[in-house]
């Protein structure tokens, strides 16, 4: 996981120093965003974010904002370079880089969709989802790594399907018929699928590693939006903004 973080860093690094930000006093804000402030008001109320299990940091650089999920949050407040320097010892550093790499790039106008989509933007996102899935890869045995009600409520019916996720609440019951499985099932359910669906907090909760070369593997939401577009990672994230 190291080299993934390094290599990202480094990347960003060059591009930062290429287009002499690294020696502007430039001042990188993140802050804890509210569920209402981030998804609006979705008919559901099952998401993480309206649990108290995950907030979403968020970055401004220059004008431009990128956001992370964790759930392990706060403030933070320096230049850039700063964030360059962090090690990447807990999911708070990990979350004010991820979300800080988000906002840098939308600022250079080499991503965008770095903003949590809202209100009825998760229901559609998740509907295109399974017309993006079997128009790329057929009907196939899917891994969701991570709890995406909306995602799974739609993948539900249309593919075999096994969701694994770190919340305790969540592990062992059962979501519109399928089981959550907990990480102690992560290499069977692995070996069983042809594809992974991975949440982009992997990247900040530092488990991301155990999926990378695996199988083929589309990641999805808002936090790995920078680190898909510099390790030319698949990412689907159809109503962000």
């Amino acid at each position: 996981m190291t080299d993934v973080y390094d290599d990202i860093r480094q990347q960003l690094f060059t591009l930062c120093k290429y287009q002499n930000l690294l020696a502007r006093p430039v001042v990188v804000r993140a802050r804890v965003l509210t569920a209402e402030e981030a998804i609006g008001n979705p008919e559901a109320d099952d998401f993480p974010l309206q649990k108290g299990k995950e907030r979403l940091m968020q970055a401004e650089f220059s004008g431009a904002i990128g956001q992370a999920f964790t759930d392990q949050y706060g403030d933070f407040e320096g230049i850039l370079e700063d964030v360059l320097e962090l090690n990447f010892e807990n999911n708070f550093r990990r979350a004010v880089f991820v979300a800080t790499l988000n906002a840098v790039l939308r600022s250079m106008n080499q991503i965008d969709k770095t903003v949590h989509c809202r209100d009825q933007g998760p229901d559609q996102c998740a509907f295109e989802l399974v017309s993006h899935l079997k128009a790329r890869y057929g009907l196939v045995k899917i891994a969701q790594i991570g709890f995406q009600p909306r995602m799974l409520e739609s993948l539900a019916s249309e593919f075999p399907l096994r969701v694994l996720d770190l919340d305790p609440d969540n592990i062992g019951t059962l979501k519109f018929q399928v089981t959550i499985e907990g990480p102690e099932n992560t290499e069977e359910a692995i070996d069983w699928a042809d594809l992974l669906l991975v949440t982009g907090t992997t990247l900040v909760n530092g488990t991301l590693g155990s999926f990378l070369g695996r199988k083929p593997l589309v990641f999805y939401g808002i936090s790995v939006a920078g680190a898909a577009h510099l390790m030319n990672w698949d990412r689907f994230c159809a109503k962000s903004t």
